[in-house]
């Protein structure tokens, strides 16, 4: 195994200084050495689920952290009842003890080895991080519950990373709400985000603050998501992303930034794909989260499983024709941060109960294969509660009843990996040859006569090979923590192509010839190796 690692770092290396000296006729080019184990951390293929309730209580889901006298269903009022009758010192030990029992090692070595997982979604709460953020609020009176709350959160992104497991950081629940549901962290009923000058300065500096955090050592993070399910047309919502993006950017420009959709995810795609990667001062990472259920809605109530099942091979056509073309506009890259098995009883009353645990098998398997089709990833909702195994919104519960489709590259064993590898660096000489052939004769045919500079093509190739062969066996590496077997692929891969085009300093008039060389030959390697 070390023999054959130390020929593909090799052969890298090669690769490298192959077009190391074109690469400097470049405008602002840099070094650029394989990926890194924190690139493979945030931009595989995330394959997670939700850690709900641990951060930003929910009534329905930690009903056991909620009193007789809690006033609502939302964290506010949990700890609000839990000081006034207890005191703040019971309730920070309180509080702290369900921070430690979230999540065991037990349940990491199950995550890793039984689900599969790559990556979780952390939902935590602005008003964790007390002081100057929560002074003159509504949580100033509880504030010393959460002195050892950001420390959990450091401490839970630790342990997964050792389990080779990364951590999106979500900022659930902003000041004043950025929409009216109680798991904003009130239950105020109102949305007071938007639009209010000093809540989206105190976001923003609650932002600033975990962004600092993140660069000074939490390996593991696969980014920060800002915003959760923002009301639909909030009123200055994209103006507020870009201060943002600049906010998160002067801290570290590396951080990728997850921002809501808003519940219309076509606008938001029109937005991120009208940001050109090389007009902007800062140029992190944009991902696009967007949610999915079929319970909440009329239309989905009034209609049967299986028209619903019906749909889920026609979703995300928002992607359609905004995907593959870096170098004119910007990236389009999404993944569904919430989704489940759920189904409202209304639906499920226009089937014969036996016929239930199949539909559900079904509605499972056709939204997370076209989940890992057209997003880079996705996070069900959600991992535990009070009433396990959680029934149809329980990932414990649905992963035993194997209503999950998981990429079959993920159950590789680590020789199968080895092997595959193996067989792609054999392979790789003439793949490269006829890609470089196959492009040239392309355009020689359709445009005669016309000048290009085709040895982009094959400069893009080579290192979108090398980087998809560093993904997929970076755990036989023993790069990944204690990940198990199996191999990884670049999921998030506009992200990546955005990331590798600026370090390369592909800005010129033939930057398209580097992509569509870059994007070929990652499809080359992941066509031989089966994923």
């Amino acid at each position: 195994m070390k023999k054959f690692l130390n020929k593909a770092k090799e052969t890298f290396s090669q690769h490298q200084s192959n077009f190391q000296s074109p690469l400097r006729s470049q405008k602002d080019p840099v070094s650029m050495g394989p990926p890194t184990p924190n690139d493979v951390f945030r931009y595989r293929y995330h394959l997670g689920t939700n850690l709900g309730s641990i951060f930003v209580l929910e009534k329905w889901m930690s009903g056991s952290m909620f009193l007789p006298s809690a006033t609502g269903d939302s964290e506010l009022d949990a700890v609000t009842a839990y000081v006034r009758e207890k005191g703040v010192d019971e309730a920070r030990r309180r509080w702290e003890q369900h921070y430690r029992d979230a999540v065991t090692d037990g349940d990491f070595d199950w995550l890793v080895n039984v689900a599969k997982c790559t990556s979780i979604r952390l939902p935590i709460g602005w008003w964790m991080m007390g002081g100057y953020f929560t002074r003159g609020s509504s949580w100033e009176e509880v504030e010393g519950v959460y002195a050892g709350a950001w420390d959990a959160v450091r401490e839970i992104v630790a342990r997964a990373r050792s389990y080779g497991i990364g951590v999106l950081i979500d900022l659930h629940g902003l000041p004043g709400g950025a929409n009216s549901e109680a798991h904003s962290g009130t239950s105020s009923g109102r949305t007071e985000l938007w639009g209010n000058r000093d809540n989206l300065d105190i976001a923003r500096r609650v932002l600033r603050f975990i962004a600092r955090e993140v660069h000074n050592g939490m390996e593991g993070v696969i980014g920060i998501q800002v915003v959760n399910e923002a009301v639909f047309d909030a009123a200055g919502m994209y103006d507020w992303y870009d201060q943002v993006i600049q906010t998160i950017g002067e801290v570290d420009e590396s951080i990728p930034i997850y921002i809501s959709d808003g519940w219309d995810l076509g606008r938001c795609l029109n937005w991120t794909t009208g940001r050109s990667i090389f007009g902007h001062t800062k140029n992190n990472p944009i991902v696009v989260d967007t949610h999915k259920y079929y319970t909440f809605d009329e239309k989905d109530r009034s209609r049967s499983p299986q028209e619903i099942i019906a749909q889920i091979p026609g979703e995300l056509g928002e992607l359609d024709g905004k995907e593959g073309s870096l170098g004119d506009k910007g990236e389009a890259q999404i993944i569904i941060g919430e989704w489940s098995c759920v189904l409202d009883g209304r639906t499920w009353g226009r089937v014969q109960p036996q016929e239930k645990d199949g539909l559900v098998n079904q509605f499972g398997h056709v939204q997370s294969q076209k989940w890992s089709e057209r997003a880079g990833g996705s996070f069900f909702w959600t991992y535990k509660m009070d009433w396990m195994d959680g029934g149809e919104w329980g990932f414990v519960e649905q992963t035993k009843r194997g209503n999950f489709f998981v990429p079959l590259y993920l159950t590789f064993s680590s020789d199968d990996v080895r092997n595959r590898a193996q067989i792609a660096q054999q392979r790789r000489g003439d793949l490269a040859a006829a890609a470089q052939q196959g492009h040239e004769n392309y355009w020689n045919q359709t445009s005669p006569g016309q000048r290009f500079e085709h040895w982009l093509y094959g400069q893009g190739w080579d290192l979108g090979f090398s980087d998809a062969l560093v993904f997929f066996t970076a755990r036989t590496e023993g790069r990944m923590g204690n990940a198990g077997q199996g191999g990884d692929k670049i999921g998030c891969l506009e992200i990546w192509i955005k990331k590798r085009m600026l370090e390369a300093g592909q800005r010129g008039e033939f930057k398209w010839e580097w992509e569509q060389g870059f994007r070929s030959g990652v499809k080359a390697f992941e066509s031989v190796v089966g994923i």
